[in-house]
C-alpha cells in the first residue's frame, strides 16, 4: 500500500532543502483509535512525515533519475510534542551528506514553531531495473506516476504571485 502524509511542499532547494506541511485532520481515520478520548497523530506517522519530505528532495535532486528512494536508518529519532487535530506539522528537511545512491539527511517537524519529530535519516534511491532490467518499464511507469504527484504537491511553488 501507498498513501501520501504530506499535503503540500511549499519550499524546495533539489538536492539542499525542503520544506512540507502535513494539515492533521480530525476526519483521519487511525485518529479514532490513537487515542479516541484525546486524538494525536502516532510518533511513527510523523517520522513517516519526515521520510516522504526527504524522499521528494532525493528525486528532485536526481531529476526523478530513480523509482525508489528507500530508508535505511532513521537515527536520533526524538518525539518532542504532539500533533493534535486542527494543527499544520511543518517537515523540513536538509542533505547533510550525498554519496552516489546514498543520503543522509537531517529532518524537523514543528507544530507553531514548537518540535514535535526530528531525526536523522539515511536513504538510498535505486531503480528496480537495476536489479532485474525485464523490470524497466515498471520503472517508466513509476517514475510518471510520481512526477504526477510531484506536480500536485508543487503546484503552488510553480505559481507565480499576483501583484
Amino acid at each position: 500500500m501507498q498513501f501520501c502524509l504530506l499535503d503540500q511542499i511549499t519550499h524546495l532547494e533539489p538536492g539542499k532543502a525542503i520544506t512540507a506541511v502535513k494539515n492533521l485532520s480530525l476526519a483521519e481515520e487511525y485518529l479514532a483509535d490513537h487515542f479516541p478520548r484525546a486524538p494525536v497523530m502516532p510518533g511513527v506517522l510523523m517520522l513517516q512525515g519526515l521520510v516522504e519530505a526527504a524522499s521528494w528532495l532525493i528525486r528532485a535532486g536526481e531529476d526523478f533519475a530513480r523509482s525508489l528512494v528507500v530508508l535505511r536508518e532513521a537515527r536520533s529519532v526524538k518525539f518532542a510534542n504532539f500533533v493534535d487535530p486542527g494543527k499544520q506539522l511543518e517537515l523540513r528537511a536538509e542533505v547533510v551528506r550525498a554519496e552516489e545512491n546514498r543520503y543522509t539527511v537531517k529532518g524537523k517537524g514543528t507544530v507553531e514553531g514548537t518540535t514535535a519529530v526530528s531525526a536523522k535519516l539515511v536513504l538510498c534511491s535505486r531503480s528496480l531495473a537495476e536489479a532485474d532490467p525485464t523490470l524497466a518499464a515498471t520503472d517508466r511507469f513509476l517514475l510518471t506516476r510520481l512526477r504526477q504527484q510531484f506536480q500536485l504537491l508543487t503546484r503552488t511553488l510553480n505559481q507565480e504571485t499576483p501583484c
